[in-house]
């Protein structure tokens, strides 16, 4: 069973840029995976890769982490926040003039490869657009393996991915 969505949004303002917080993120072999071959695919179409981004990670993992818990599937959080309010909390617009995020989101029965996620948003037309938008600097990552998953995904052992595009400027 697989499932898959995407959503892009964006907010731009006009304050002055501010400094921005460095944080360590560790990452999974199949978040790591993820990273490269995105940034792989985006190298092919002559974009920039990704910068690992903590807060976006972080945002990632808790959308990946509540779906998980609660069982559902879907870019707004499970009290009906949308998905970019829900990423704000972690990614704030702070200083900077332009924000934008985007998200992509898979889940895979019993599980999925970094290779096979990608190539799953390459041939879904959105998700691609999401993954080949020059307008992106930063990713967070997130996979989360759930044993036997509740709600939408029947009891099954899933994986589910999120990944978070962000740019802050």
């Amino acid at each position: 069973m697989l499932g898959a969505a995407l959503l892009a949004a964006a907010a731009v303002a006009t304050a002055a840029p501010a400094a921005t917080h460095r944080q360590a993120v560790s990452l999974t072999t199949l978040e790591q995976g993820v990273l490269a071959d995105i940034n792989a695919f985006r190298a092919q179409n002559h974009l920039p890769a990704l910068r690992l981004s903590a807060a976006l990670t972080l945002s990632a993992r808790s959308h990946s982490q509540q779906m998980a818990a609660d069982g559902y599937f879907a870019h707004p959080s499970q009290d009906g926040t949308a998905f970019w309010k829900r990423v704000a909390t972690f990614y704030p617009q702070g200083g900077f003039s332009f924000w934008s995020v985007g998200e992509n989101l898979l889940w895979s029965s019993p599980d999925v490869g970094a290779q096979q996620a990608v190539v799953m948003w390459e041939n879904s037309p959105e998700h691609r657009k999401n993954m080949l938008d020059p307008q992106w600097r930063e990713i967070g990552i997130s996979a989360v393996h759930v044993a036997d998953a509740t709600g939408v995904y029947g009891g099954r052992p899933v994986t589910i991915v999120t990944t978070d595009f962000g740019d802050r400027s």
